[in-house]
């Protein structure tokens, strides 16, 4: 089993992939800035390679084994989708034959991207069958298997962007991030406690995918007894894991969040920034927005834009309702337009 990771993993990690990975931009909207009265930056993961950070984890570990000459014949990994693209990138990337075992409810687009990148897709009825499915065919001679978040290597990775992000913004108040099975969130908490240490890290999850916070609640691990049906693919994993769980018990806060509040985010932030982007973190808006109407004003907030490849059946789902005729009004002024199109890099 892996070892809990530290900060100095993930600056080695920062150094193994910086050449293989984007060094993604921060963006920002003013109109939100002035409806939540802080400036809120956003990492744009979503412009990574393969549309999300999970190319991060992935591309470390293949690196760590290739640096300490233990490249394996094959490796299988396990996901819902964004960890099964960036593992199938990263195999072709190292030159490895890779098989990816995942739930029929995996969004078709990141299917077709991962058997694009080369890599063998197999399909099961059900998350735990296709975990059950990977765990045997890790067994196999000259084969590795890479998890989705709970490794050492995989938050490392994962924790880069938000080292990037503090590296380029400096003195930021509060990051945010969503929660699968958390090893964006762990990476993401280790690196602000390195970097920002006064900083509060906040995390969220679907609350129809809500194990995270239950087992914070409980402190102890939860599994959902149930497959989850969130608009919030990507964090619809069955539980956190054993390394990631005591990394987020060090939370300052934590949201779950519904599913009008999902599509509500996914649609103001695509309009507001003009990228695409993800329902899975779009929701750590709400969490935002929380935190900005219970916070003094003029703060600077740091969002994690965790991805940004989406079904079109989902984001049907998501514009079954038209929320831009609602802003989200915390501090607006009736100097401010609806219309505004202001974006920038920051």
């Amino acid at each position: 089993m892996s070892t809990s990771p530290n900060f100095d993993d993930i600056k080695l990690a920062h150094e193994r992939i910086k050449n293989d990975v984007k060094h993604t931009p921060i963006m920002e909207s003013s109109l939100l800035n002035k409806w939540m009265g802080n400036r809120i930056l956003f990492k744009t993961e979503c412009l990574q390679t393969i549309g999300a950070f999970k190319i991060r984890g992935a591309m470390n570990f293949l690196a760590r084994l290739k640096e300490e000459g233990r490249l394996p014949n094959h490796i299988v990994a396990n996901s819902s989708g964004n960890h099964a693209q960036a593992v199938a990138h990263a195999a072709a990337h190292f030159g490895v034959k890779a098989t990816i075992f995942a739930s029929e409810a995996i969004s078709p687009i990141k299917a077709a991207a991962t058997q694009s990148y080369g890599a063998e897709l197999k399909l099961f009825p059900t998350r735990p069958e296709a975990d059950e499915a990977v765990l045997n065919a890790s067994k196999a001679p000259g084969t590795v298997w890479i998890p989705p978040f709970n490794h050492q290597d995989i938050i490392a990775g994962q924790g880069t962007a938000a080292l990037e992000a503090l590296n380029d913004i400096g003195h930021v108040d509060a990051v945010f991030a969503p929660c699968g099975g958390g090893g964006l969130l762990s990476g993401t908490l280790l690196a602000t406690r390195a970097l920002q240490p006064n900083a509060m890290v906040i995390g969220a999850e679907p609350a129809e995918a809500n194990d995270a916070s239950m087992s914070l609640q409980a402190g102890e691990i939860v599994a959902l007894d149930h497959i989850p049906q969130t608009l919030a693919d990507g964090a619809a994993t069955p539980s956190v894991g054993d390394i990631t769980f005591p990394i987020l018990q060090e939370l300052d806060d934590f949201y779950e969040v519904d599913e009008l509040q999902i599509a509500y985010w996914t649609q103001w932030l695509h309009h507001l920034l003009k990228l695409h982007i993800e329902p899975t973190c779009a929701m750590t808006m709400a969490a935002v927005a929380a935190w900005a109407a219970n916070s003094p004003p003029g703060q600077t907030a740091l969002v994690i834009l965790s991805g940004g490849n989406i079904s079109q059946a989902t984001m049907a789902n998501i514009w079954e309702r038209d929320f831009l005729l609602q802003p989200p009004i915390l501090n607006f002024t009736d100097d401010v337009e609806f219309n505004e199109d202001e974006n920038a890099e920051a």
